[in-house]
């Protein structure tokens, strides 16, 4: 949602909007001009006036309860409003729904606040609506036990987070798995004197914001990294944000201290100026000096982090409802559909029936970070499942349940859900066969989104098409994108964000194509599609029979008819055929006609007699064989170029 259209809806000027977000603790950049709708709502629910109601006769704000997919038709009538209203406010949201069209909460609640409702999430327990937090708040207190945090790293592009986990993992691995084949599964587990931490190893901001989205806080930490050598950007204001949204505990780790041109304390002025001040200056947030390509400090983070969970004491219930958040998901050649999972409550056991966003079916497989098979995993434990029917989304709650057909409905609501989301202009990605190329323009809703996206892009590298990204950026989709993607010929590609209402209209107007995505796997599978679309078919020539030639009964310039046996596979009328002798190849041709016992026959089987009539130039001999030839297409592969 635009920063300006908040204002108009608050009444106030640009200015004065971003002075009020800043008092109440929302951070967001001076140069944004764009929220996304979740963090719309939120402004607006803390800076829009209450109503004031001075007695019985005063017309209070009414309450609209909305489940998590709704149709515009329904909508428009449990706000007893005209359908023409509530389609006008959707499209100015940048969502272009029709009256039968299903739209999710969060666009819904949107549309309620701007027409002056107040709008509360329906509690619809098995469809699917439930959070981790509704999960937690029925445990049983008695029943808790300490269970190791889980701390998320992130920060600003190469600011050192991927290096500072790296080594995290190689000094505090165990004895037991020094041995072991490590396997990315978005999160890991160290042991740090005689206790448990597990990390989150996945793009950070992409995946911390899709559980935001569906209400599933699964970080209990966060450690913010800061370059001690380039100092605050926009990616670290959005971890603060985010942090402030989803109250969680962080640490700021200030990296590459090794760095001459190092400034730690400008790095302390710049963070305590958005915020966050570190204890020696009076403020409440831990900031520990690092090196992480030195392995410098990072024992004394680790030190913190221990600290900061005994503080908050995170607990859960071992033998109490099994619930988990996706991390992590693909589609696994071998296994199928797979999910990387954190455990938060309950103990997960193979042969349990699950549903998992979309997906759902019986855990086939447990597996840790190192290959190895589990027959439980309890909370804090980071897993790859198998067995799922769909690839479900990061941020998707897995859940327990007696029986595959409660498991099946669950998850056809997910699904539901999960199309409701996919209403801005969506006419898919063109492939462009002619010049083998894919010019792509992306937007994300925010920087790490974007980096995520741009490095699975990368992936799909490969000899046969070129991909080209005619520019990349964060923000709604707008008018210039759709003019830029018309000269480029270019698809636009969005991610987390909305179409505006003017570059939807202009997209139909210049018949650009554009796809907006809320899951980072869907986006990359219809880009991988328009790839397969553009790389040329090859055919391979198979040998389907082989008959050996008992007698030549005709010769003619370009037809031949003789009587053989088939020794290998079968023969076949209007097939292609070679003609070989000895070791080499004499010839081509086809089969006209084919008899067996005297009677026409469509094919003849292995160790059967025949006789045949050959179109063919070559001048067949006995003991020459027939081969038949049949052309097949190979399935399309991307051939990736090697690094």
């Amino acid at each position: 949602m635009n920063i300006a259209s908040l204002s108009q809806e608050l009444n106030i000027s640009v200015t004065e909007l971003r002075r009020r977000m800043s008092e109440a603790g929302f951070r967001i950049s001076a140069r944004a001009r764009k929220v996304d709708n979740v963090l719309a709502r939120e402004i607006l629910d803390k800076l829009k006036p209450k109503p004031k109601i001075t007695g019985p006769a005063t017309s209070a704000v009414k309450t609209i309860t909305i489940p998590s997919v709704i149709s515009v038709r329904d909508f428009a009538v449990s706000l007893g409003l005209p359908a023409s209203a509530v389609i006008k406010s959707l499209i100015t949201n940048g969502v272009m729904a029709s009256l039968n069209e299903q739209i999710d909460y969060d666009a819904a609640a949107v549309v309620a606040h701007e027409l002056g409702f107040i709008a509360e999430q329906a509690r619809e327990g098995a469809s699917g609506a439930e959070t981790v937090a509704d999960v937690l708040a029925r445990q049983n207190s008695e029943n808790l036990k300490p269970r190791p945090p889980i701390v998320a790293v992130m920060g600003h592009v190469d600011h050192g987070k991927t290096k500072l986990l790296d080594t995290i993992r190689s000094t505090n691995v165990i004895d037991t798995e020094a041995g072991a084949i490590t396997q990315h599964i978005g999160a890991y587990r160290v042991l740090y004197k005689e206790k448990w931490i597990t990390f989150l190893d996945t793009p950070g901001h992409e995946a911390f914001a899709a559980m935001r989205a569906r209400g599933a806080n699964v970080t209990d930490i966060i450690i913010l990294v800061v370059a001690a050598d380039d100092g605050v950007k926009q990616q670290t204001l959005e971890v603060i944000n985010r942090a402030k949204l989803t109250k969680t505990p962080m640490i700021v780790a200030v990296n590459k201290i090794d760095k001459a041109e190092a400034n730690p304390e400008l790095v302390k002025k710049q963070l305590a100026e958005a915020g966050v001040a570190p204890e020696e200056w009076g403020g409440n947030t831990i900031f520990v000096p690092i090196s992480a390509k030195q392995n410098l400090g990072v024992d004394k983070l680790l030190d913190m982090i221990l600290l900061t969970a005994e503080v908050a004491e995170f607990k859960a219930d071992p033998s109490g409802e099994i619930v988990g958040t996706v991390i992590e998901s693909r589609l696994s050649k071998t296994q199928g559909p797979t999910a990387s999972v954190i455990i938060q409550s309950g103990t997960l056991a193979v042969g349990s029936i699950v549903s998992v966003g979309a997906g759902y079916g019986r855990v086939r497989i447990l597996h840790d970070e190192h290959r190895r098979n589990l027959k439980t995993a309890g909370p804090s434990t980071p897993v790859r499942i198998s067995g799922l029917s769909e690839v479900p989304g990061v941020g998707d709650l897995l859940r327990v349940y007696p029986d595959l057909r409660t498991a099946e409905a669950v998850a056809r609501q997910a699904l539901l859900s999960r199309k409701a989301k996919h209403l801005a202009a969506k006419s898919g990605i063109a492939a462009d066969v002619e010049n083998q190329q894919l010019n792509l323009i992306i937007k994300a809703d925010m920087q790490g989104s974007l980096e995520a996206i741009t490095q699975e892009l990368n992936k799909l590298e490969n000899k046969d098409v070129k991909i080209k990204i005619i520019s990349a950026g964060v923000g709604d989709i707008n008018e210039s994108d759709v003019l830029n993607a018309e000269s480029a010929h270019a698809n636009i590609v969005g991610f987390h964000n909305n179409v505006s209402p003017a570059a939807a209209r202009l997209v139909k107007q210049k018949k650009v194509n554009i796809a907006v995505y809320d899951i980072i796997y869907e986006l990359t599978e219809e880009v991988t599609q328009a790839i397969l679309k553009m790389v040329l078919p090859e055919v391979e020539i198979l040998v389907v029979g082989r008959a050996k030639i008992l007698a030549v009964f005709m010769t003619e310039k370009n037809e031949t008819i003789v009587g053989g046996v088939v020794t290998e596979g079968e023969i076949a009328r209007d097939r292609k055929v070679a003609i070989e002798r000895g070791e080499g190849k004499i010839g081509e041709g086809k089969i006209e006609e084919l008899q067996h016992n005297k009677l026409p026959i469509p094919k003849v089987k292995k160790g059967e007699e025949f006789g045949v009539k050959i179109s063919t130039k070559a001048k067949l001999a006995k003991g020459d064989y027939i081969a038949v030839l049949e052309e097949r297409i190979k399935e399309k592969k991307l051939k990736t170029v090697s690094t």
